[in-house]
This record gives C-alpha cells, structure tokens and sequence, in this order.
C-alpha cells in the first residue's frame, strides 16, 4: 500500500486525533530519525539528605556509590527497573541561584537567570528555546503545564516557561481542558464539546469510523499498534474525566484520630490520579508528534496558595510539602520527606514506562525523548546541589545507568546546551554555561 503521511489525522465531528508512527510511515523519514523530543519536570522545596551513616540514612535522595557502581536509596529505588534509561546527577546548580532566596529559585529552574526583590524581570527557558525552533514542525510548539496553573507570581511562578522576552507562559491545569485543546474540538469550541462529551461515550466514539477506514488500509502488525494505542487513548480520557472531578472540590478536614480510625489515607488516591494523567497528556502529546516540547511543574514554591502544597496531606501525611521539607531535620522528618519523593519517583518510573512502551521505528518514544526531573534546591533553601534525573534520549547519544557528580563550579546552563544541541537545536551556550557536558553522552 502507499506510505501513510505521518501527519494524517483521524477525524469525527469536529474531533480529530493525531496518528502514532506506524510501520507504514517508514517510507518517509520517521520519528527514530526526526522526532526529538525534549521534557523537564520540577518539585519545590528539595530533598532529605540525612547522613548516610544515621538511622534515617537510607532516605537520602543522592544514592549511595558513584558512576556505575550506584545503589539507590529507598528514595529513588521506583527508578531500578529504568536503571539503564536513568543518570542522577549531583552538584550542578545555577550560579545565579546561589544569590537567591532559598525559595525564590523555580522560577529559574529552566532560565538560569537572576531575580531578586528589585530584579524580576526573567529571561527566556530552554524549552521555549526548543519550542521556537520546532514551531513550524508540529501542530503545538509546546505543552506548558502545572498543578496550580496560570503564571502565579514572581519568585512563587507556578510556571516553568518563559518566553525570548523573559515573561511567563501560563501553564495549563485542568486536564479536561488540556485533552479538549490538543485532542479534542479545540479552545473555541470547548463548551460545545464539553457538552459532546457528556452526551457520547467519549471522544474514540466520534473518530471510530474513519478509525475503521483506515484499519483496512494496514498490515496485521499497524493493525495491533493502532488497536492498541486507541485503547490507551481511551484509558488517557477516562483518567482525564476522573480525575476532573476531584481537582477544584474542596477536602474536609479531618483529624489524626479520624483517619486512624477510618483508614482513609491507603485509599487516596486522588494527587497519584492527577499526576498521572498530566504525565499521560505529556505522552499522548508526544506519541502523537503533536508536538515535542512540554514542561510539568508537578509542585512549586508557594505554600498556602498552592494546590499542589497539600498533595502530600491528600497521600496521608500530617504535613503540607512546605512543612515536610523544612522538618526532614527533625525526629522522623527525614523518612518523611523521603517517603513523599519515593511516592514522586514512583510517578515519574510510570510515565518513564509510558514512553518506553511505545515503540516508533527501531527504538522507543523513551528513547529520541530527554527528559529532565528535579528541584531547585538540595534540601529547602539551599540553592545547590540540585537533585536531578536525566532520563531517556539514548537515541540522542546519551548515556545512562550512572550516579555522576559534579565540582560545584560546573553550572548546570552547560547540561542544557547539551540538551538543546541533542535534539537538533544548535546551541554553543546559554546564560552562564562553560560548555556541553560530555559526561552525560556517549
């Protein structure tokens, strides 16, 4: 049969639905040669670190040992089975950021700018660097997201991305609205959608025709990859309707004495669901080719004002995140904060899994996609030593199963020129960068 275009489309009133790679693609050239892809997700507020040799020492974020020879902490031990997909990288930090205020950093977590009380105008974010110029290649030049949403404010910027002017680029946050936007009517016709969905079984049910179309055309092997990708869809928009329904309904509050008794905690699932379907979108975004650049501000430095600082409550813990972060130096604080970051790894290992399942040409969509996870800060207010996970990209030339540390002098900016070049962005620096980081690839 005639090559598919890879731009082809499933379309259903008013609903269209972009295609995977499928074998039938490979006539042109192929995501394993052109889609590359680029990601960076971020948590406020930093990490435990208890000393290795203490009670709590198995809940310090870094792991034990260095290059190959690593064992992970409980923190991070979601991650073993991506243990050749994954590098943890200690002491890169910004420059700038020492500077700052020990909560005043997210907002240049992907900038490497300077902002303080008088300062705060920012400077444009590597994803947007990529997404300028991947903007006539896909449908969205990127995927801006986070739990609270919009901008915020400056220093508490509940936003990752900036653009060349410096000024944010308000994130989405509410997943009905995200899957409508890049998979469903569009913005304009959000409301008439919404109404659509109630009155349909869902999106797949408008697109299944010409689905059925489009199957006849394909070898037995297509067949199996779009079956299965119209199901995962279909798994995504569930999700995405489920956990809707719980993001803007305030929590009752309820004592210790209450939980103990009602065992409420082992059943919330509320943050997982949410975090999860943002990592799905991100993957469904990416699967797609609707686009190759997104950002995920899973949580931030704000404190009251945020969603996102009662996750760790809405889990079973006492304590908001800003409150497990300054007690992980206290009795039992450590093992805290760290079961709170294994719960976030156990995330990240999932949506890992997502792009590692989906296979395009000879590789993965884990594989021509890097991917970037951290704070920025080492433990609360401590502007260095950043914890961070470079995963994915080995189809890029990076190269993984490694705990790599660096001299404190090494700006975290020469990791995003690595980056940025990586993924066909040609980049000789950024900010305050001394040069690529070689370490990081083959």
């Amino acid at each position: 049969m005639r090559a598919l275009e890879r731009r082809r489309f499933l379309q259903g009133t008013g609903v269209s639905l972009g295609l995977p790679w499928l074998e039938c693609m490979g006539a042109g050239p192929g995501p394993s040669t052109q889609a590359k892809r680029l990601c960076a997700m971020y948590f406020g507020f930093g990490v435990g670190l208890p000393a290795a040799d203490s009670p709590e020492g198995m809940w310090h974020w870094f792991p034990r040992g260095e290059g190959r020879d690593f064992v992970f902490t409980e923190v991070l031990k979601p991650l073993e089975p991506h243990r050749e997909n994954v590098t943890v990288l200690g002491g890169l930090s910004h420059p700038n950021g020492r500077r700052m205020g020990g909560h005043d950093t997210a907002d240049t977590f992907l900038t490497a700018s300077y902002l303080n009380n008088r300062l705060l105008q920012n400077t444009v974010s590597i994803d947007q660097v990529a997404a300028r110029a991947f903007q006539d290649t896909t449908r969205f030049s990127s995927v801006v997201l986070s739990t609270d949403g919009g901008v915020g404010e400056p220093t508490r910027s509940s936003t990752l991305s900036y653009d060349d002017k410096g000024r944010p680029v308000p994130a989405l946050h509410q997943p009905q609205q995200i899957f409508d936007r890049f998979f469903g009517a569009g913005d304009a016709d959000l409301v008439a959608s919404q109404r659509r969905m109630k009155s349909t079984s869902g999106m797949l049910d408008r697109v299944l025709e010409d689905s059925r179309s489009l199957r006849g055309r394909l070898g037995a092997e297509d067949r199996e990859k779009l079956d299965e990708y119209l199901e995962s869809v279909r798994q995504i928009e569930e999700r995405v309707q489920r956990s809707q329904r719980w993001i803007d309904i305030p929590r009752p509050e309820l004592t210790d004495e209450d939980r103990r008794l009602l065992k409420l905690d082992a059943d919330d699932e509320a943050p997982k669901e949410f975090i999860r379907t943002m990592y799905d979108l991100i993957y469904l975004a990416f699967r797609t080719d609707s686009t190759r650049v997104a950002t995920y501000q899973i949580t931030n430095m704000a404190d009251c004002s945020s969603k996102a600082a009662r996750f760790p409550q809405l889990v079973g813990f006492k304590n908001t995140l800003h409150s497990l972060a300054h007690d992980w130096n206290k009795p039992g604080g450590a093992e805290e904060l760290g079961r709170w970051d294994q719960f976030m790894a156990q995330q990240l290992a999932y949506f890992l899994d997502r792009l590692a399942g989906a296979q395009e040409g000879q590789g993965s969509v884990l594989d021509n996609t890097i991917v970037l996870y951290g704070s920025s800060n080492s433990n609360t207010h401590e502007n260095q030593n950043y914890p961070l996970v470079l995963a994915g990209g080995r189809g890029l030339g990076f190269q993984h199963g490694r705990f790599l540390k660096f001299p404190e002098h090494v700006p975290l900016s020469n990791l995003f020129v690595t980056m940025l070049n990586r993924v066909g962005v040609p980049t000789e620096s950024f900010v305050d960068s001394t040069g690529e980081l070689s370490e990081v690839t083959v």
